[in-house]
């Protein structure tokens, strides 16, 4: 059966990348140099997080590996450390990827432009190739619900995935947004992909004490000031800021290792919140299944 980007609804093979692609950036964080590659990977692998810089130490992009989640999503095994790997992560299940190997040879995946659109086009460059093993698609028969101080999010049954987010923000170029996002047809090319991270001016002092942020500026985030915002290149979507909200969900959703069938309502999440979510439902006997 042919490759088809609507990975919720065939039952289709699983897929990996057909050629290796390579690619190099800043952390956002860290602010240091890190060169990435893309390897094809066989089937039933998952995604493999590969720090080439520690004897080629693998840490699988799994829920049971977050470490944190306070400013990005950070995965630790055995006391090695992957952080900011949720753009990443999300561009291989927009773009339908189930099974790949990332070496890396530093702490942190690259920022690029604070978007997956990078992360989409070298994937494009790199190709499908589908594989002799049918895909698996976790089916949520439950609903799962986490609620901490308001930031609400639940999962429950769908025939498809899908996303309800809505952020608040007392700003004049936010305030309240809502998108529903459903994965189909190339939808997250075309949707979610050129959403970019943002942050506020008054942040920026408390993170860099923080040592964190090092890396960030105008090119790979949306900076905002108390009534308007650093850049002078416009922004790609009136409601860019909830649209990389739910880039963010579906990058820490990938950490269920599968495409997902359900549909997410969150409101005022964050990192944290989404792996509450992924946590309390493979915890909750009864609420999935493998098909």
């Amino acid at each position: 059966m042919p490759w088809h980007s609507d990975c919720y609804r065939l039952v289709v093979n699983q897929t990996t990348i057909r050629k290796r692609v390579k690619i190099n950036g800043i952390g956002l964080h860290t602010g240091v140099e890190v060169n990435l590659e893309l390897r094809p990977a066989p089937e039933n692998t998952g995604y493999i997080f590969v720090r080439t810089d520690l004897d080629n130490f693998e840490l699988p992009a799994s829920v049971e590996y977050v470490s944190h989640c306070s400013y990005a999503t950070t995965l630790m095994r055995r006391g090695v450390v992957l952080s900011t790997c949720e753009h990443l992560l999300s561009a291989l299940r927009g773009s339908g990827i189930d099974n790949v190997f990332i070496d890396l040879d530093n702490i942190e995946i690259p920022i690029l432009d604070g978007s997956s659109e990078d992360w989409v086009e070298l994937i494009g460059n790199a190709g499908v190739k589908e594989l002799n093993a049918p895909r698996r698609l976790l089916k949520v028969l439950e609903r799962v619900e986490v609620n901490e101080d308001g930031r609400r999010m639940s999962i429950e049954p769908s025939t498809r995935f899908e996303i309800e987010c809505i952020i608040d923000f007392r700003h004049p170029f936010i305030q309240r947004q809502a998108f529903h996002f459903i994965m189909e047809n190339g939808s997250f090319g075309k949707q979610i992909a050129s959403a970019r991270t943002f942050g506020f001016t008054h942040e920026i002092e408390m993170l860099r004490k923080a040592n964190l942020a090092l890396g960030g500026s105008l090119d790979n985030a949306i900076v905002l000031t108390a009534d308007g915002m650093l850049n002078e290149t416009p922004l790609r979507f009136d409601d860019e800021f909830v649209r990389h909200k739910i880039l963010d969900i579906i990058g820490d959703v990938a950490l269920l290792g599968m495409p997902v069938q359900a549909k997410i309502t969150a409101e005022k999440s964050g990192h944290a919140v989404h792996a509450a979510l992924m946590s309390k439902l493979l915890k909750t006997e009864g609420a999935w299944e493998i098909i």
